[in-house]
């Protein structure tokens, strides 16, 4: 059986604003059906790479490909085949949400595009505020109607930049059951986030930083092949505890996390990680210091992530 062509193809893509070189021989596909997140930090590449996905930009070197297309030469054929939910979509607030959908339909050159816009906004939730203006909805419910109209003309990808980010986490966690019922739907989506829970959510990310992929795979593969050791320690003083811990040799790293201690080993693998936690657990205790929680922890993507950082700075 043949397999489906990837509807986005980057091999090697690098773009430069003057001096600055933006994305650095960016390489990865995504594959029809997968929902792909782009994650990193500001700064990292990722706005740039959509752009270029999306024909915005052109490439310095290398080459893309999108739904088969070169994305700067075909734009106009390509903008039937993509939507784009951009951080900032330009809704239009004296419209209401009925004419904002019905602006883009005509945009897009719809035919019959009551019967979808009547589909999106069930699936939206939005049909009890479809006269309500644009200017008067909530920021998750400018979102969704953001999304609506990014979708009006049922394009193969969907293409977003930050799409939750300034959203309250009730309608954040809203618009991710959305995107993931337009996923088993059968569409592809294409995304970034600087948020890694977020990440969780994706089929497969590519991890950016300074412009350059760090890695891509599936999160669960990532943290799995993780093999540094990590502890969780729940401790008081715990400051206190926290300068003892920095000064041992076979800590890497401590970080707080609420009331919590992670600490990052070193040179302890992950499946040693347990009998580590006992050995700080005692040396704290040692120093008169409460220990209620000592245990292997399991590297989280943030510490993944932050490891990848730091090895490919350690290398550049």
């Amino acid at each position: 059986m043949t397999r489906p062509a990837p509807l986005v193809e980057l091999d090697r893509m690098t773009h430069r604003y003057g001096e600055l070189v933006a994305a650095r021989e960016v390489s990865f596909e995504v594959e029809p059906g997968e929902m792909f997140g782009l994650i990193g930090p500001d700064g990292a590449g990722k706005t740039t790479t959509l752009r270029v996905v999306l024909g915005l930009l052109s490439p310095d070197a290398g080459s893309v490909r999108t739904c088969g297309l070169a994305p700067r030469r075909q734009r106009r054929v390509l903008a039937g085949r993509v939507g784009y939910l951009a951080q900032r979509f330009a809704l239009y607030g004296d419209l209401s949400i009925d004419e904002n959908i019905a602006f883009f339909a005509r945009v897009h050159g719809v035919g019959r595009w009551r019967p979808r816009r009547d589909e999106l906004l069930e699936l939206l939730r939005l049909s009890p505020f479809r006269k309500r203006q644009a200017e008067r909805l909530s920021g998750g419910m400018k979102q969704k109607l953001a999304l609506a109209c990014t979708l009006i003309h049922t394009p193969q990808l969907l293409v977003m930049d930050e799409p939750t980010t300034g959203v309250d986490p009730v309608s954040r966690r809203d618009f991710w059951r959305i995107l993931g019922r337009l996923r088993r739907d059968g569409m592809t989506l294409l995304l970034t986030t600087p948020y890694l829970d977020e990440a969780e959510r994706c089929s497969r990310i590519a991890l950016m930083s300074g412009g350059r992929i760090l890695t891509v795979d599936e999160p669960e593969n990532l943290r799995r092949a993780e093999q540094r050791g990590m502890v969780e320690l729940l401790a008081e003083p715990r400051r206190r505890a926290a300068e003892i811990l920095r000064a041992r040799d076979d800590v890497r790293e401590v970080e707080t996390f609420g009331q919590r201690l992670h600490v990052s080993l070193r040179d302890t693998p992950a499946e040693q990680a347990s009998a580590a936690a006992e050995r700080l657990a005692a040396a704290l205790r040692e120093a008169n210091v409460s220990v209620e929680l000592a245990r292997a922890l399991r590297p989280s993507l943030e510490d993944v992530f932050i490891d990848r950082v730091r090895e490919s700075e350690k290398a550049s």
